[in-house]
């Protein structure tokens, strides 16, 4: 199977048809130009069309160039000399050549678009002196340029530039003089006798060249400057020494290096001592801050709830979120809260410390917030029981154990289980008598209905044997009637041993006969 083979292409044929084609465009010939457009595009070669060197302005342009590099954020103007005609691959030529920044490490910026290497300067607006122009230098990691190919390009620019020399130079053929390379006859040679030569010289010994001594130090990664061994950074990009070089122990550092050393040492000392002296100020202001009870704000701002303007001084900060507000509005929060602990009003987590509270309230007006407090803790405490002296504000939280509760505000010892004060009465009695009472009397009828209350929600229960009202407060299924000291089962009602006691099962609760609960509900610990 005969493989294809692509057809040639007449070089020739399109040099002519580009050659023509520049002249045509040149004499504004359109019709010639179109055809020979149309043949050229037949042969399917390369071909760049660029406009000559003699259209643009031939003046020299002072450019103004920003340099800035990705190490520091140093801003370095310099002025350049540049053409109009001069594209960005000769201007990076130019820099490389000039200040030995690589080209591919230069990135020009004109007109606030990155330029590329084809255009010219006049595209981009470069037309007379003071035009400015930003030329960002990359790192050599960052634009991928290896030291390899760094030698590579200087010795080919050193090449380049003994070509240059060369063609300069006006060459003989050897043995023959003349202007312009012309050969010339050479002069004809007197008749007489030449004296002989003189003795010859006695040769002295030509001494070797020195090579110069290895320059000692370490060589930057990034634009490969070899610095002084004992530079901590590059001196000219400012780049890091890298980790693993050591200072050769033969190394004499010069005197002027001695002096930047000691310059150095010196500067490392003043910013340690300030450094520690700024510490100290600072812990002696939070020390001073700690003692305030409110914290002014330091600049000026708004407060987020009236929007107000507030100077320094006029607003107070929040300690926990650092948010700022007005004195007015902090304290209207704070009068207003229906909760023990005031959040930030700007709906944050953070909480108002008490100190803070303390504050911003007049004295009457932290009391009643004190008290409001309490109320709250004990609304929403689980086993919290209010003194029944009226108007009394004593409450406590109590414990299984504890069935009595002494108020030391006004001194009455109250009966958790009967939620009343019954002096001089046991449980049963105060009962009974609550019976009679409650036909005539209006308060004991309310304590009788809320005891009632109390055993149709299940909340309470008669003792089985002594018709009490018992309770259970908390803890397992296990109580003891107060009266006749009678073991309960809560989940059944029913005693839980009979009348012989301890293992007597017909009390009525049957739990862990058979190894079974009395109930489904029981929680077997009895």
């Amino acid at each position: 199977m005969a493989s294809e083979v692509a057809p040639k292409v007449n070089l020739k044929e399109a040099e002519e048809l580009a050659l023509a084609l520049s002249e045509a465009l040149s004499s504004g010939s359109s019709e010639e130009a179109v055809k020979l457009c149309q043949k050229l595009s037949q042969l399917c070669v390369p071909v760049s069309v660029t406009v000559n060197a003699q259209a643009y302005p031939r003046d020299s342009i002072r450019l103004r160039v920003g340099v800035e590099d990705a190490q520091s954020d140093t801003y370095i103007p310099v002025t350049i000399v540049v053409s109009a005609d001069m594209t960005i691959a000769q201007l990076k030529d130019k820099i490389s050549h000039d200040f030995g920044f690589h080209p591919l490490v230069q990135r020009w910026v004109i007109g606030k678009r990155l330029a590329q290497d084809r255009e010219t300067l006049y595209s981009h607006g470069i037309h007379q002196n003071g035009d400015q122009a930003f030329l960002f230098i990359l790192s050599t990691h960052a634009a991928r340029l290896t030291r390899h190919q760094h030698k590579l390009d200087q010795e080919q620019q050193r090449i380049e530039g003994i070509v240059e020399s060369m063609e300069s130079m006006q060459l003989f053929p050897r043995g023959l003089g003349g202007v312009g390379g012309e050969k010339t006859a050479p002069p004809p040679q007197p008749q007489h006798t030449a004296p002989p030569p003189p003795p010859p010289k006695p040769q002295t010994a030509i001494k070797p060249a020195v090579l110069p001594k290895p320059q000692m130090g370490w060589t930057c990664t990034i634009c490969t400057y070899v610095n002084k061994p004992t530079r901590p950074g590059c001196e000219m990009c400012a780049g890091e020494r890298p980790e693993d070089y050591e200072v050769p122990d033969k190394y004499q550092p010069d005197q002027q290096e001695v002096l930047r050393i000691q310059q150095e040492q010196l500067a490392m000392l003043q910013y340690q001592q300030a450094r520690q002296a700024e510490r100290e100020m600072n812990f002696l202001s939070l020390l001073a801050t700690e003692e305030q009870s409110l914290i002014p704000n330091a600049t000026e701002t708004d407060c987020p709830i009236c929007f107000s303007a507030l100077e320094p001084g006029e607003g107070i900060v929040l300690r926990e979120c650092l948010h700022t507000f007005c004195r007015e509005c902090l304290k209207g929060t704070i009068v207003n809260s229906q909760d023990a602990e005031v959040s930030c009003p700007d709906k944050c987590d953070s909480k108002l410390l008490d100190r803070e509270i303390k504050a911003l309230l007049t004295e009457e007006e932290h009391q009643r917030f004190l008290e409001l407090r309490l109320s709250i803790a004990e609304s929403r405490a689980e086993h919290s029981f209010h003194c029944q002296t009226p108007n009394c504000r004593g409450w406590c939280v109590y414990e299984d154990e504890v069935n009595e509760f002494h108020c030391e505000l006004c001194s009455e010892t109250n009966c958790i289980l009967c939620r009343a004060i019954h002096k001089d009465m046991n449980c049963k009695d105060y009962q009974d008598d609550l019976r009679i009472r409650a036909e005539n009397d209006k308060a004991a009828q309310q304590t009788k209905q809320m005891l009632e209350s109390m055993l149709q929600n299940g909340e309470a229960m008669k003792c089985p044997r002594c018709d009490i009202i018992v309770q259970k407060k908390d803890g397992c299924d296990w109580i003891c009637c107060l009266m006749c000291r009678t073991e309960i089962c809560w989940v059944t009602k029913q005693a839980r041993w009979g009348p012989n006691g301890n293992g007597d099962i017909s009390g009525g609760c049957r739990c862990r006969v058979n190894n079974q609960p009395c109930h489904p509900n029981c929680q077997n610990c009895h």
